[in-house]
């Protein structure tokens, strides 16, 4: 039995969830999420919780049990209280700016790079090096932040680049004098 999957979720006030068929819809005070069950996964919901089972015991009902529940799980969080990702900028003359609805970076590159956020992502740069993506839907932030810090991903000798708060960079020594005997 999945630990994980046969874990029941709390629902907290101001949340409400409609089971429909086979999808879920989760709406709250920050906006609405919906996923569709997958095949051998049943929802049920029991007064203030969430109920995750599966119908059988194989593999695919196995595999699909932790992974529906998390999933579940994130929406109702995220319709509650949202999530967020922080990127910190480093580097002489890096530095994020909005332009207008877009995520301006100036990373070294000949041109600053652009990125526009999907709907239901904001972006926000409190200051010159600091970047915060925040959303409802935990996938969507991480992806969006993940293609920020592609733009330029930390390098290992001197640390510049886009990285995660909190994030360890392991750096590496530069090239040393090599000393010849002769």
């Amino acid at each position: 039995m999945s630990r994980l999957g046969s874990m029941p979720i709390e629902i907290p006030q101001g949340v409400s969830v409609a089971i429909d068929g086979k999808t879920v819809q989760v709406s709250g005070e920050k906006g609405e999420l919906s996923h569709d069950i997958p095949r051998g996964i049943s929802v049920d919901q029991e007064d203030s919780q969430l109920v995750v089972a599966r119908s059988g015991d194989d593999k695919k009902s196995r595999s699909m049990h932790g992974l529906t529940r998390s999933l579940l799980q994130n929406m109702v969080e995220g319709v509650s209280e949202g999530f967020s990702k922080v990127l910190i900028v480093e580097g002489t003359g890096y530095r994020a700016a909005m332009s207008g609805n877009k995520l301006q970076l100036t990373v070294g590159y000949s041109h600053p790079v652009e990125i526009s956020p999907p709907d239901g992502i904001d972006i926000e740069t409190p200051s010159r090096t600091r970047i915060i993506v925040s959303g409802i839907d935990k996938q969507l932030v991480g992806q969006v932040a993940a293609k920020i810090r592609e733009v330029r991903p930390p390098e290992p000798y001197h640390g510049h680049g886009i990285r995660y708060e909190g994030e360890h960079i392991r750096r590496k020594e530069g090239k040393s004098a090599v000393v010849t005997t002769g």
